[in-house]
């Protein structure tokens, strides 16, 4: 295919599958068509029906952007539809991401997108931003992981830095897997090339029989204390909006009692 060409359903399909590492009967198995009838469409020797192009789509877990593109490829218009979240058909949507943003004070939660920009954030959210150094991170759009990472921002103050940015880093590059986002690729590389703030040196010698953490919490040094959380992530279910189907909901809760009382503390000044 030259190279200036757009590339053909079958082409896109083909390399959604390759990612998704299913060989062809794999994937004709799992979407019950024959595999001749998934080689000729990979190859353009049969146009697939716009329920095909769907049908392949959802069984090689291909995001709602993304199925969009290989309808186009195939000659049909978009299905899913993207929406700014302050469009009114999206209210409800919006009232709810509002509603759990606010009921999660006094812990900090977050709005982001696929990029991990910022979208909207509840009041515990800026206090832990205080300590930013580089004032460019903070004017919009803001982009979560560079805030979290750069020197200039969050880093500096995150005690258990290789921890947490081990973890982030491997969410991310899960992310691209799934989704093949070049913007996230390039986020990517941009993250590894930052500097490492040392670690600080810990009081005390480890004890070699005290168990690992269920999960990576993060510790950040807030004042004299150090804040330790721990996130979940919430989407929405069964969306069928661009937006809301790459929209996240990153929630934080106190991973001791100190710490609960210090963002209590912190709310209430």
């Amino acid at each position: 295919m030259n190279k200036h060409q757009q590339p053909t359903v079958g082409h896109l399909i083909r390399d959604w599958r390759q990612l998704r590492r299913l060989s062809q009967l794999d994937l004709a198995l799992e979407a019950e068509i024959s595999q001749k009838h998934l080689s000729f469409i990979e190859s353009g020797r049969s146009a697939p029906s716009r329920d095909m192009v769907l049908h392949l789509a959802e069984n090689l877990g291909v995001p709602l952007r993304e199925r969009n593109a290989l309808l186009l490829a195939a000659g049909y218009a978009p299905v899913y539809l993207e929406r700014s979240l302050e469009d009114p058909s999206l209210q409800a949507a919006r009232s709810a991401i509002d509603l759990l943003l606010k009921g999660h004070e006094p812990y900090p939660a977050l709005a982001v997108d696929r990029h991990w920009t910022l979208l909207a954030a509840n009041a515990a959210v800026a206090p832990l931003l205080a300590g930013v150094i580089e004032a460019e991170l903070l004017r919009p759009p803001v982009n979560v992981l560079r805030l979290s990472l750069h020197p200039g921002g969050l880093a500096p103050a995150i005690v258990n830095f290789g921890e947490w940015r081990g973890h982030l880093i491997a969410r991310l590059r899960q992310q691209i897997r799934a989704t093949a986002d070049p913007v996230l690729a390039e986020l990517l590389t941009e993250l590894l090339s930052y500097p490492t703030p040392e670690a600080p040196a810990r009081k005390g010698k480890a004890s070699e029989e005290s168990e690992p953490p269920v999960v990576v919490p993060l510790q950040m040094r807030f004042g004299d204390s150090v804040l330790s959380l721990i996130s979940a992530t919430t989407v929405f279910g069964t969306p069928v909006d661009v937006t809301l189907s790459e929209l996240a909901l990153e929630t934080f809760f106190p991973a001791d009692q100190a710490t609960a009382e210090a963002l209590r503390a912190i709310a209430g000044s």
